[in-house]
């Protein structure tokens, strides 16, 4: 079993940014395929980013990319979201997971372990 905490939410102006970080156990952290996702008061639970299980490329939906930056750390077991630019259309609950392979995916369903989600608002 593996457990997913992220922190670093909170409320910031529009062009702010945040970084959100997310701590997941296990020895075989590095093994993991990681991804973040975000849910919009009344909306389904959409993919915002993904990285594999090496320190290296991440994936984007569009809307975010330019903007935000995932970023692992398999000494720490830890993933980050670094978020600049922030729109009021980002605003929602954020989401870490954590998939049983080393590929990243964009879909929800592909993903074995989920963090609680930090919420992260963005006002005009």
């Amino acid at each position: 079993q593996v457990h997913v905490v992220e922190s670093g939410g909170g409320l910031v102006q529009a062009g702010g940014s945040l970084r959100l970080s997310c701590a997941a156990s296990g020895r075989t952290f590095s093994s993991y395929a990681l991804g973040w996702f975000r849910q919009a008061p009344g909306k389904e639970r959409e993919f915002v980013g993904t990285i594999g299980s090496s320190e290296g490329r991440a994936y984007y939906t569009d809307s975010v990319k330019g903007r935000f930056t995932i970023s692992r750390d398999n000494a720490k077991n830890t993933v980050n979201l670094q978020m600049n630019s922030l729109k009021p259309e980002d605003t929602g609950v954020y989401y870490c997971a954590a998939r049983r392979t080393i590929y990243p995916r964009t879909r929800a369903d592909s993903y074995d372990y989920w963090g609680q989600g930090t919420q992260v608002t963005v006002s005009s």
